[in-house]
C-alpha cells in the first residue's frame, strides 16, 4: 500500500510488510531486509516473513533523528566512572519526570556499539594514555561508520591503575610483584578500557594478561572495587577514584583522557550542555578533589570532529 501514489498514511495497517516500509520510508527493499537482519529496525520474523509495527517504525525515524523532539532522553553509556555517575544521578534529580536521564556502564567499546546502533545517547570512553588519546580515540571511533555523525568531547583526565586490598605489604604494591606473588586478580570484560590499560601497563614488564591469577570478572570500576572490599579479590585495574571510593589503596599506572562521543544533534541538547555544566560547577569538582586522581583543564572541550 504506497505513499507514492498519495495515499494517506491512515491507509497502512498497524503491521507493515517489507514493500510497504521500503515505500514508507522510501528506501528500496533489500535495505529494509539489511536493517532488520542487523537489528536496526523495529520487526518481527514470523513464519519467515518480517513485519514491522507501523508505531515503532515512526518512533524508530523520530529517535534517528536525533535531536528532533526527543530533547527530554539523555541516555549514557560506555566506561565506568565514579564521579560520571554522580553527576547523571544529580542530573536525573533535578530533571524528575520531565526526562529520562540514565548511566549503564558497558566498558568503552560496547559503549560506542550502542551508539552506534541508536541505543543511548552519549558513549564514555577511555583507551589508553593522555599522551596518545588524541591519535587513539578517533582511531577506535573510526571502526564504526556512524562515526561520521559523531563529535568527541573531553570531559576530564583521570589517574588510572590499579586498585589493591590495604592488606596488601608495601613491599608488594608494584605490578611485578603483584602478579609474582600470585594475588586474586578481580579483571574487567573484554572492550573495556582498563583491560587495555593494563595490558600496556603488564607489557613493560614483559608480562601479559594471562600470567595474572584472575578469579573473578568485574563489569565496572565500581564492581571490581566492590569485589576487592569483599574480600573475593585482592587487584583489579581502575581509576582512582574508584579506589578511594572503597576505601582501598591504589598504584598508579599513569592518566588517561576520559572523553563523551555523541551524535552532533545531541551535542546542542539541553539534557546533554546541562551535564556538562554539573561537571563545571563548584560542589562537583570538590568531590573530584576529594575522590583524588581528576583533572578538569579541558573539560568541555571539543576535541574531534570527523572530516566533512
Amino acid at each position: 500500500m504506497p505513499l507514492r501514489d498519495g495515499s494517506a498514511q491512515t491507509s497502512l495497517p498497524r503491521f507493515l510488510s517489507v514493500r510497504q516500509v521500503a515505500d514508507y520510508l522510501q528506501i528500496n527493499e533489500k535495505k529494509v531486509y539489511a536493517l532488520a537482519s542487523e537489528g536496526r529496525i523495529p520487526g518481527t520474523k514470523i513464519t519467515g516473513k518480517w513485519l514491522f509495527p507501523r508505531e515503532l517504525i515512526d518512533q524508530w525515524l523520530t529517535e534517528s533523528s536525533h535531536g528532533g523532539v526527543l530533547t527530554d532522553r539523555l541516555v549514557v553509556a560506555g566506561s565506568d566512572d565514579p564521579l560520571l555517575n554522580r553527576v547523571i544521578s544529580r542530573l536525573a534529580e533535578e530533571t524528575q519526570a520531565h526526562a529520562l536521564v540514565s548511566y549503564t556502564s558497558t566498558g568503552t567499546k560496547l559503549g560506542l556499539s550502542l551508539l552506534a546502533a541508536g541505543r543511548c545517547d552519549v558513549a564514555a570512553i577511555h583507551w589508553g594514555p593522555v599522551e596518545e588519546s588524541y591519535l587513539r580515540h578517533p582511531a577506535l571511533i573510526s571502526q564504526f561508520p556512524e562515526h561520521q555523525q559523531w563529535v568527541m568531547v573531553r570531559a576530564f583526565l583521570r589517574e588510572q591503575g590499579l586498585i589493591i586490598a590495604p592488606k596488601i605489604p608495601e613491599k608488594d604494591r608494584n605490578v611485578k610483584a603483584l602478579v609474582a606473588q600470585r594475588f586474586r586478580w578481580a579483571l574487567r570484560q573484554e572492550g573495556a578500557g582498563s583491560m587495555r590499560f593494563l595490558d600496556e601497563a603488564l607489557s613493560k614488564y614483559k608480562l601479559k594478561i594471562s600470567d595474572v591469577n584472575a578469579v573473578i570478572t568485574a563489569r565496572s570500576e565500581r564492581e571490581a572495587a566492590a569485589a576487592i572490599a569483599m574480600g573475593e579479590a585482592d587487584v583489579a585495574p581502575g581509576c582512582h577514584a574508584a579506589a578511594t571510593e572503597a576505601g582501598l589503596g591504589f598504584v598508579s599506572s599513569g592518566w588517561e583522557a576520559f572523553d563523551l562521543v555523541v551524535y552532533r544533534a545531541v551535542f546542542f541538547r539541553t539534557l546533554f550542555q546541562k551535564m556538562l555544566d554539573r561537571f563545571k560547577d563548584i560542589d562537583t569538582q570538590s568531590v573530584g578533589v576529594a575522590l583524588d586522581g581528576y583533572e578538569f583543564e579541558d573539560l568541555g572541550k571539543l576535541v574531534w570532529a570527523a572530516q566533512s
